[in-house]
């Protein structure tokens, strides 16, 4: 198995990769190779957005981005303040909770974005990986499932559900389905490219170990 390094931010706008991890299964319990992002996209789903809130969300994720957490906390807390009805808001402020290692004020923003829109992709992306955190691995794929249900194209999610399937549930050709279908969304991703060929070895040495022992 090829060691797990992160070394690169994944080719998304405003992407935020949280962390690196160890090799091995589940036992080795990988802190954060999962992929986290700031919600660009969240929008409240009825009413017309004012340009000055639109102003004010750009700048926090802005800041969000560029990784001050204590400064992105109060811009997003103001911005509630006055627009409590963006998704996308409410998912930054579950990205800060988890950095700060709030797992309540975590859960707590997430469903506050899910109540907005309960298909929400990247509130459901980081419900998954706080249920991964906490070692609910099976709702953690429902929760990432979900998210690329609602929105095919969400990479993330994608990326999340290979690393959950290879290192956590063991199921080394859903692993690899997924890590493709999250190249075949962002392109060229080297270091995913190398674990796919990896799976792809592993995938098919076990299936001729199966193919024996029949």
């Amino acid at each position: 198995m090829l060691l797990r390094t992160c070394t690169r931010l994944l080719p998304l706008a405003f992407v935020l990769l949280a962390g690196c991890a160890g090799s091995g299964g589940p036992k080795s319990t990988p802190k954060s190779r999962d992929a986290g992002d700031v919600a660009v996209e969240g929008q409240a789903p009825t009413a017309e957005i004012p340009a000055q809130a639109m102003t004010m969300f750009e700048q926090a994720t802005s800041v969000l981005a560029a990784g001050d957490f204590v400064e992105a906390e109060f811009r997003f807390q103001e911005f509630l303040l006055q627009y409590p009805g963006f998704p996308g808001a409410h998912v930054n402020m579950a990205i800060i909770h988890a950095e700060n290692g709030n797992d309540e004020a975590t859960r707590a923003s997430i469903d506050a974005a899910l109540a907005l829109d309960p298909n929400q992709p990247a509130a459901l992306n980081q419900l998954g990986m706080l249920l991964r955190k906490n070692g609910n691995f099976l709702e953690a794929e429902a929760a990432y499932l979900k998210a690329v249900t609602s929105s095919p194209d969400y990479a993330l999610a994608h990326y999340n559900l290979g690393v959950l399937n290879e290192l956590y549930l063991q199921r080394l050709d859903v692993a690899l389905q997924h890590f493709e279908a999250y190249q075949g969304l962002v392109g060229d991703d080297k270091q995913v490219e190398k674990w796919i060929a990896d799976l792809t070895r592993r995938v098919a040495a076990t299936q001729r170990t199966a193919n024996v022992a029949e």
